[in-house]
């Protein structure tokens, strides 16, 4: 890593910047009074493809309306890059940056078998921020040549080979290797460098790895991820992974060798500082976090459980770009029921598809707004629902099973449980820009049910790569400017878990209000509500579910805990788990409407006119 220029502590001004896929975002922060914060914003076109190819090109444009907005000279005049460090009167201190723009770091995988070695070689390359085309293992039900197929077609910018435990039998895991070699994939950039392939199996047949991959492929062979089926070690392979981004896949991108002059640090996967963010959250409270970036391309989900980090990228789901393949996953029955009006499916078929033709437009009307929300709830649904299939225990592994689990038919396989998640984020233009905070507050909660006591944060300006990849230099910074700047807090979800009758008795919520006046609601099943609560404002709340619900301490016991408000407030949720709507059209529509109205969520004028 370069030396920085200055001491940490002696830093005034920092640049941040994301290299996307359609704009570069330049963030500018400051140390005001002894404290970091966010001074402002500035945004371009990125400029990677044809007739500019030079990412360096949308970056100066994006800083030099940071200049402009502040009157602070950032680039030196030779267009050489960024004056560095700051002396003064002029330039900055640090500068890093991350990026996603020609399409990010896109992988192939392969392991022994699919749900043992190729899943940890693949939540290796998901944690460095890769986006993973596909997993190919000895029993993934392909013939050896639809393999070869395969592999040829991909043209990945990395593969990542795992398998076999250290010191066991390599015969297996040679095969796979041939594969590869059989089939010499080319990589996407072009055939002007050998194509990356990192190497995390049986230590034991390295020699013959390299042998056979020797002046074909740039071999790099790091320890392996599942050295004995017990353990898996996915940090060294991860490592390397993003180390190889930067060595092969950036250097070939254009302009990247020269942004990589100007950066203090190595340049990002733009996912990778997402998670880093996310991971600052999980840190600084020491609690079980799950994030979501919604893309209009992708939906990242991240959590950390008990300190464990895990990345999910469902590279099909998406706002704009991929908001025909939601319809297609989900289907459209499943977005018209979170729809409080009479619609036609061909209608909703035909939104949908205009949105992907014109990826960049916003809702126009409320009917358009209520859609694109509807889509959104499935989208993170479906997102959540690959992520648990990655956040797992080890396969292979032989679980202790007590005279409990006898009566269960099957121990869980993710280990991401609602009711053991403290804090949920999320960000995304749809997330981040909603008219109102409360409608991201309702749309994570009924795609994602929480259970229990949850507090519900959100990126306000689209930082968290940015103080992802800062945090790796300045920890105390990145938390100063995400605590004070970035994060907003839009309140809690007290959810029961259970499932009853509409308007029996769900749960009681007293809270003791910060004035010492108590407040106590009482909630009926089907019933949902915001007790209003500033941002900041904690209050003791006691909850008592009724005997068949449960709000963390099981079925029918009291909870005691510290409830925080939020710019939304506090919503008491008694709409059950899993989430009951009726089968009936007008009983749902009616709920729906029941819902929204009692939130708030929309204004209620043109709702009514919508729904009548």
């Amino acid at each position: 890593m370069p030396a920085l220029k200055k001491p940490i502590e002696d830093m005034q001004y920092i640049l941040a910047t994301d290299v996307g896929s359609t704009t570069t975002k330049a963030r500018f922060f400051h140390k005001k009074d002894g404290v970091w914060r966010f001074y402002v914003a500035g945004e371009a076109p990125t400029t990677v493809e044809a007739p500019y190819e030079d990412v360096t090109l949308g970056v100066q444009n994006a800083v030099r309306e940071v200049e402009e907005l502040t009157g602070h000279k950032l680039l030196s005049p030779d267009g050489s890059g960024l004056i560095l460090p700051y002396d003064g009167k002029q330039g900055v201190d640090l500068y890093c940056t991350t990026s996603s723009a020609g399409g990010g770091l896109q992988m192939m995988v392969a392991g022994l078998i699919k749900n043992m070695t190729a899943e940890s070689a693949n939540r290796a390359a998901l944690g460095a921020g890769a986006i993973v085309m596909d997993v190919i293992a000895r029993d993934d039900g392909r013939q050896p040549y639809q393999k070869i197929q395969r592999i040829r077609n991909l043209r990945p910018d990395m593969i990542l080979l795992a398998g076999g435990t250290d010191g066991g039998a390599g015969q297996h895991v040679m095969e796979i290797a041939e594969l590869i070699k059989a089939a010499e994939p080319k990589p996407r950039l072009g055939a002007s460098y050998s194509l990356p392939i990192v190497y995390a199996g049986n230590k034991s047949i390295r020699d013959d790895i390299a042998k056979l991959f020797k002046g074909e492929f740039a071999l790099t062979c790091v320890d392996n991820i599942r050295p004995v089926l017990e353990q898996e070690n996915t940090e060294p392979a991860r490592r390397a992974v993003h180390e190889l981004f930067m060595e092969h896949v950036m250097s070939h991108a254009p302009g990247y060798n020269r942004l990589m002059k100007w950066t203090d640090i190595p340049i990002m996967p733009t996912p990778a500082g997402e998670g880093m963010a996310i991971q600052l959250i999980a840190d600084t409270f020491k609690i079980n976090v799950l994030g979501v970036g919604l893309g209009g391309a992708t939906t990242n989900v991240y959590s950390i459980v008990e300190g464990r980090f895990v990345r999910s990228v469902s590279a099909n789901l998406g706002m704009s770009y991929s908001v025909t393949n939601v319809m297609k996953e989900a289907g459209i029955p499943n977005i018209m029921r979170w729809i409080p009006f009479k619609i036609e499916e061909e209608e909703v078929a035909s939104r949908l598809m205009n949105k992907m033709i014109r990826p960049t437009t916003i809702p126009q009307t409320l009917e358009d707004l209520i859609v694109e929300h509807a889509v959104a709830r499935e989208a993170l649904r479906l997102g959540l629902q690959h992520h648990r299939t990655i956040a797992t225990r080890l396969k292979g592994v032989q679980v202790q099973r007590t005279i409990s689990d006898m009566f269960e038919q099957a121990i869980e396989d993710s280990y991401v449980k609602m009711m053991t998640i403290e804090v949920i984020a999320g960000t995304g233009g749809l997330l981040s820009h909603a008219p109102r905070r409360v409608q991201p507050m309702l749309i994570l909660s009924d795609a994602w049910l929480p259970e229990g006591v949850t507090r519900m944060f959100q990126d306000s300006v689209f930082m968290m790569p940015h103080l992802g990849v800062t945090s790796t230099v300045y920890r105390d910074a990145a938390w100063s400017i995400f605590d004070k700047d970035c994060l907003v807090r839009i309140g809690t979800s007290i959810a029961a878990a259970g499932i009853s009758k509409l308007g029996e008795h769900c749960m009681t919520v007293e809270l003791t209000m910060p004035d010492g006046k108590t407040q106590k609601e009482d909630m009926n099943f089907g019933d949902i509500k915001l007790v209003p609560l500033s941002e900041g404002l904690e209050v003791k709340a006691v909850i008592t579910p009724a005997k068949t619900f449960d709000v963390g301490e099981g079925p029918g016991k009291p909870k005691e805990a510290t409830v925080i408000g939020g710019i939304a407030g506090i919503m008491l949720d008694a709409r059950g788990r899993p989430l009951y709507l009726p089968e009936d059209d007008n009983q749902r529509r009616d709920l729906l409407y029941k819902w929204f109205t009692s939130l708030k969520l929309y204004p209620e004028d043109p709702l009514k006119e919508l729904v009548k």
